[in-house]
């Protein structure tokens, strides 16, 4: 008869761990408590640590400065190319979307078979090669024309990977951060072409300076590149874990059915985009400045160049504390009010010519500007969170192309636009954002710490 009884164990075993201890005086140790499951949306490495956190924002640093160039040309076709020094006809201003559109169409094909990495070189050496052209035949209209055609397909090459990988290398608490790097990356290039093309003197010519400029940009972009790192879906983070697991069990069609709804929501939210930054609020800005201040060189349009800019910094720090939702809708519809404030303004077409109506269309155009930058950063957060893997290419790059669409469709209709050209633009964009309120705070959910599945429901009424 074997008899067993409990006791100590020997000398380098936790004394408050039992053992068991048979006739043949062998020690068997307790087995060690097992370790609770991990939760949905923890990490299977530690976080918290500032390494890990830098190998997030790798990718989002990187792309970063290749956004900032496409900000400046992004700003060079909306009206900021005072001293262009060849005509800026409806094609040149629109050359770069189109880029943009082509070239966000062929990332979101070729991302099935090519890795992301590829598209951030390549999109990084034709902003080089665009901004080398803007450096050496600053008035040479077909060569700077080739340029922004170039560079705007970079930018387009660029987009939709990025977009997709800010979101998988990100945790929960970075993904905010790490995903409006687009918007703010833009907003700096916005805030450098407005501020020297209207400041820069007569030294050199402005095409040079901002090929210079965009040399530079595009040199750190491609180093930078170096040091970011693919989508860690695999092994990183367990979430994302779950959603490769749960990507392989449905078809293409279903992924596709599923994200309907998401992509209707996604489609119109990012159009909204468009509105806030366009041909038509920069040339507002431009005459009415130039009505009250009585030259262009002045301090609202350095603030107006700014403000884009720190309301987006502003908003990369609230997205993933405060969330995204009621940001942006406040946000949202401060902007509408203010639009259609300046549709008051020039309600009658004499007011372009009174100092009063001009002195207040330049102070709403800054106060819009910085609204806008609050409420952009979220539409890129959204994107990289709302589609199933297998579909998020595609429909990301449509809602891109979808998006430079807008901004074109506002460059011909300015260019065809009559006197009263602001109050109608003003009035019908006044009320399609406030509308937009309405619709998003009934269907936009908040992804703070979630993400994908309260897309796919109609209505999330919910703020938090």
């Amino acid at each position: 008869m074997t008899i067993t009884y409990v006791t100590a164990g020997p000398d380098g075993v936790d004394p408050n761990a039992f053992t068991i201890k048979n006739r043949e005086e062998i020690y068997i140790p307790k087995a060690p408590p097992p370790q609770p499951p991990l939760q949905r949306g923890s990490t299977i490495t530690n976080l918290g640590s500032l390494r890990q956190v830098n190998k997030q924002l790798n990718v989002a640093c990187a792309v970063f400065f290749l956004f900032v160039y496409g900000g400046m040309d992004f700003a060079h076709s909306a009206g900021w190319n005072q001293t262009l020094n060849t005509t800026a006809t409806p094609v040149f201003k629109c050359s770069w979307f189109d880029g943009v559109l082509v070239g966000a169409a062929v990332a979101s094909q070729a991302m099935t078979f090519l890795p992301k990495m590829t598209f951030y070189v390549l999109g990084g050496i034709m902003q080089l090669i665009g901004s080398i052209i803007f450096t050496c035949a600053p008035f040479h209209y077909g060569c700077l024309l080739a340029a922004r055609y170039v560079a705007g397909a970079g930018i387009g090459l660029i987009k939709v990977p990025f977009l997709i990988h800010s979101a998988e290398v990100a945790s929960d608490n970075y993904r905010g951060v790490s995903g409006s790097m687009e918007q703010c990356g833009l907003a700096l290039g916005i805030a450098i072409q407005v501020i020297y093309d209207t400041q820069w003197g007569k030294e050199a010519s402005v095409n040079e300076v901002h090929g210079i400029i965009g040399i530079v940009f595009s040199l750190l972009g491609l180093g930078m590149t170096a040091l970011s790192i693919e989508s860690p879906e695999d092994l990183a983070f367990e979430e994302e874990i779950y959603y490769v697991q749960e990507s392989q069990k449905r078809t293409f069609f279903q992924e596709l059915w599923s994200s309907v709804v998401p992509f209707i929501k996604l489609l119109l939210y990012r159009g909204f985009v468009a509105f806030s930054f366009s041909l038509p609020l920069s040339e507002s800005l431009i005459k009415s400045t130039l009505q009250t201040e009585g030259y262009i060189s002045c301090w609202p349009v350095t603030v107006w160049g700014m403000v884009l800019l720190l309301g987006a910094l502003v908003a990369q720090g609230f997205l993933d504390k405060m969330g995204r939702k009621l940001l942006s809708l406040v946000c949202l519809l401060c902007m509408a009010i203010l639009m259609l404030g300046m549709a008051v303004s020039y309600a009658d077409p004499a007011n372009v010519l009174l100092t009063y109506y001009m002195n207040q269309v330049w102070k709403l155009g800054v106060a819009f500007q910085a609204f806008a930058g609050l409420f952009v950063c979220s539409s890129s957060v959204y994107l990289g969170e709302a589609f199933p893997m297998k579909v998020k290419p595609f429909l990301l790059g449509y809602i891109v192309s979808f998006e430079q669409t807008v901004h074109i469709i506002n460059i011909f209709g300015f260019n065809r636009g009559s006197e009263t050209f602001f109050y109608h633009y003003y009035l019908s964009v006044g009320i399609i954002l406030f509308v937009g309120v309405i619709f998003f705070g009934l269907v936009i959910p908040e992804t703070k710490k979630i993400k994908r599945k309260r897309f796919q429901r109609l209505h999330n009424i919910g703020l938090f």
